[in-house]
């Protein structure tokens, strides 16, 4: 097993940009252009290094490889947009690796590629590129080139001594399970399992019951073995299932109008561990979002568009107004999820500006576009 912080401390300490390696200040698949961008990476490395695994490290300053560190994302779809928008589309993972000295919740994304063997293109335009468009690496360089190239295998050796190098070992695991337990969650119940005498699974939570239901919230879960976060939120509830051969959570959202609010299974993510020292990782969207009338949703919509539009502008708002800030992304949410296709713009335009104004709203806000993220690549 390799262990994925090691792996990143590697890559960063042994190698510049090259053909099978990106690094990144942040990546953002939520604009067409920041997209497009992305997806010319993927292609262009999945082309220049056909026999390997290639990787994209995020959140790390290009300048000087300062490890800044970037927000926790759970994006288990992104192999659809891959899918979506590739010929010959790469196997595509991503993961959020845990570093000791970054801030709660901010981690390090490592995007890992493996190539299908064949000569990955665009399948349809999007941004300044147009479909048939192929890219390969030109040093760090992710570009366009007239004629599709033959896939040539130059990194098999290189690639093999850095994932050797970040191989796991008893002591790493071990005190990766105490600083858990100890130190990074020293005020939440926290618990580990093993499974398969190899994987160590470590979870930490707050229990709370809601009619007969168990949910835990300000939830971490992390595979210890590979440093790699696999849930993380200070606001969702999950629940949690496991047995020998298998760990479930099943994420909720709550959502609702006024004070009818519900909790709505989101997603579930199931991994399962096996016998020969491998797991996978299986996502299934559960999410049925509750409907509501159009009048009353109208008038919610103009209501929450014309608070931010004010906020933007300096105008004050009311006291009750400023208080129920928080609850704006939520309600543009259901309004998305009922057929207001614009409240997805609104609530991109305010995620621009709205974190220097009213920080509870902001991170509301950032979970909201998580979970439509979620639902439109689904």
């Amino acid at each position: 097993m390799i262990n994925k912080r090691l792996l990143i401390k590697s890559l960063l300490a042994h190698n510049d940009e090259n053909s099978f390696y990106d690094k990144k200040r942040f990546i953002d698949i939520g604009t067409k252009q920041g997209k497009a961008k992305f997806l010319k990476h993927v292609c262009a490395l999945a082309n220049s290094n056909p026999a390997n695994r290639s990787y994209i490290v995020v959140g790390v300053e290009d300048a000087d490889n300062a490890i800044l560190g970037v927000d926790f994302f759970d994006d288990s779809k992104i192999q659809n947009l891959v899918n979506a928008y590739l010929d010959h589309p790469p196997k595509i993972a991503y993961e959020n690796v845990q570093f000791p000295n970054l801030p709660e919740g901010k981690v390090v994304g490592l995007v890992t590629i493996s190539a299908s063997g064949k000569v990955c293109a665009l399948r349809k335009n999007i941004w300044k590129y147009f479909a048939g468009m192929v890219f390969f690496r030109e040093g760090s360089i992710s570009k366009p080139v007239k004629e599709a190239q033959e896939l040539v295998d130059v990194n098999s050796e290189v690639v093999g001594r850095i994932e050797q190098h970040a191989r796991n070992n008893i002591e790493l695991t071990l005190d990766g399970v105490i600083d858990f337990i100890n130190y990074r969650h020293p005020d939440l119940p926290s618990h580990y399992r093993v499974f398969k005498e190899q994987f160590v699974v470590c979870w930490a939570g707050h229990r709370k019951v809601v009619k007969e239901q168990e949910y835990l919230s300000r939830v971490d879960i992390e595979l210890i073995n590979e440093q790699v976060k696999l849930f993380y939120s200070a606001l969702d509830e999950v629940s949690i299932r496991l047995d020998e051969n298998s760990f479930t959570i099943v994420e909720y959202v709550y959502l609702g109008l006024e004070r009818q609010k519900h909790y709505y299974p989101l997603e579930q993510v199931a991994i399962r561990f096996r016998e020969n020292g491998a797991y996978h990782i299986e996502s299934e969207l559960i999410f049925e979002p509750p409907q509501y009338e159009r009048k009353t949703l109208h008038h919610i919509y103009n209501s929450s568009t014309a608070v931010l539009t004010r906020l933007r502008r300096g105008i004050p708002l009311k006291p009750r107004e400023w208080e129920d800030l928080v609850q704006v992304p939520s309600l543009l949410l259901i309004c998305y999820l009922n057929g207001f296709e614009n409240a997805r713009e609104v609530m991109l335009e305010a995620r621009t500006w709205m974190k220097g104004y009213h920080p509870d709203a902001h991170e509301s806000l950032k979970e909201a576009l998580r979970i439509l993220r979620k639902v439109r690549y689904s």
